[in-house]
Order: C-alpha cells, then sequence, then structure tokens
C-alpha cells in the first residue's frame, strides 16, 4: 500500500490519518533526540512572556478609554 495514488496526489485515509500520524509522530522523536528541547523551551518562555507585557500594556491603554462599566453588564 502507497500514500499516493498512481497520479502522485496523496490518497484520501479518511478519519484518522495513519500517514500524517506517523510523519508526526517520527518529527517529534527527531526534535526530542536532537538536543534543541531546553533550547525552544527557553524561547517559548521569553516569547510568552514579551507577550504578557505586550497584553498587559494593551489592557492599560484600554482601561484609559473605557468610560466604566457597562449598565447592562448589570442588568437581569
Amino acid at each position: 500500500m502507497t500514500d499516493k495514488t498512481k497520479h502522485g496526489e496523496q490518497r484520501n485515509e479518511g478519519e484518522g490519518n495513519k500517514t500524517a500520524a506517523r510523519q508526526y509522530n517520527e518529527a517529534q522523536h527527531e526534535f526530542a533526540d536532537s538536543g534543541k528541547v531546553d533550547e525552544k523551551a527557553r524561547e517559548a518562555e521569553q516569547a510568552l512572556d514579551k507577550e504578557q507585557r505586550e497584553l498587559q500594556r494593551a489592557e492599560a491603554v484600554g482601561k484609559r478609554h473605557a468610560h466604566g462599566e457597562d449598565p447592562a453588564l448589570r442588568r437581569k
């Protein structure tokens, strides 16, 4: 059984594409074995810290422009 049809198109495997799952799993194992996990974890942490600061700044700007709480929030 091949992953491609005779015309070179990827065949439809339906729900649960085993070929894609196998490729994903192989790529994950390759990455884990590459020794770059700690480096990428640090990069992700720095990106999250930066994003959090940006969101806090945006929230502060929004609060400066706010005219109080929306009265519709308190209606029942």
